[in-house]
């Protein structure tokens, strides 16, 4: 007999602007534990030292946190220019300084061209990638250097905001980036590229696919909501869960197709798009989840929700 999750069926999306010094499972265990929840899960890992936008999900939503893993993301960050640590950003210990003072921005922005567009990006040995089952991290902190394949991701906005010339110069920036993209790699090696070496100051993420930071909700909202009892005022806070999923086109069913679609059979729905992942609701508004089109232009159920829990 399957065990019952402790907690109420919570559905949907939270945008948690996550504080400095949690990792995100921390922020996501917090949460849940304010809400109650069953079931929840995070979308992607925030490094303890970033702030920001982290989108988690709830219930349902959960069969959706793909799309967000794999969604484009933004940050504003700062680099201190002149100081080299072993894990790229402030956490780590210092392993080399060197007088930045002779670094100019008209320095800075000739090096950046090279970090803009479709870039090769070596992963840190402090990144959560896994080596054969163990995160690169982990392998680090024993003192271990494996080799690690560049990754193609691409940058499509890398804008200087701010420069503060000296011996330990900071840059701030604003980045758009496709997922899996290290901000700190983008740090460590502009410092190589500069000679003088350099890491990642601080980092907040301000967007997460259709997500932003404006939008996002503090854990201590979340805390004083909670202390007054005022459960239903943070359910209101959460979006509903195809929120995720409005890079995908729509298609509308009547209510005859949708319950084809929840038997697990593929159903005809005129004009919709010729292939690929669509959202699917009946035509009453009400979300069904995920289908795709087949290649006689049929939908067929992907992830559905579940109702009536």
């Amino acid at each position: 007999m399957a065990r019952r999750r402790r907690g109420r069926n919570v559905d949907g999306i939270l945008l948690l602007d996550k504080p400095l010094g949690l990792s995100s499972n921390q922020a996501l265990q917090q949460v849940k534990r304010l809400y109650n929840a069953a079931k929840a899960g995070h979308t992607g890992s925030l490094d303890p030292l970033a702030t920001g936008v982290l989108p988690l999900c709830f219930g349902e939503a959960t069969k959706f946190s793909q799309y967000l893993l794999d969604a484009d993301k933004a940050y504003d960050s700062t680099f201190v220019l002149g100081v080299a640590t072993e894990t790229g950003d402030a956490e780590g210990a210092v392993i080399e300084t060197r007088d930045a003072s002779n670094v100019t921005l008209a320095a800075l922005e000739l090096e950046l061209e090279a970090f803009r567009g479709e870039i090769e990006q070596v992963p840190s040995m402090f990144s959560a990638i896994k080596q054969d089952g163990k995160p690169l991290y982990k392998l680090a902190r024993e003192g271990k250097e494996v080799e690690r394949k560049a990754r193609r991701v691409t940058i499509s906005r890398l804008e200087v905001r701010a420069f503060r010339p000296g011996e330990q110069a900071e840059l701030d920036v604003s980045i758009a980036c496709s997922k899996g993209t290290y901000v700190r790699s983008i740090a460590e090696d502009l410092g190589r590229a500069l000679n003088v070496g350099a890491h990642v100051g601080s980092l907040r993420r301000t967007a997460a696919g259709p997500f932003r930071l404006e939008d996002s909700v503090t854990l201590a909202t979340l805390e004083a909501l909670k202390a007054n009892d005022q459960l239903a005022e943070m359910d209101r806070l959460l979006l509903p869960a195809d929120t995720a999923l409005s890079s995908l086109p729509l298609v509308e069913l009547s209510e005859s197709g949708g319950f084809y679609l929840r038997q697990g059979q593929p159903v005809r729905v005129p004009n919709a798009p010729c292939d690929g992942m669509v959202r699917v609701a009946l035509d009453s508004g009400e979300f069904l989840g995920i289908g795709e089109i087949l290649d006689d232009g049929r939908v067929a159920p992907r992830r559905l929700i579940v109702t009536g829990r």
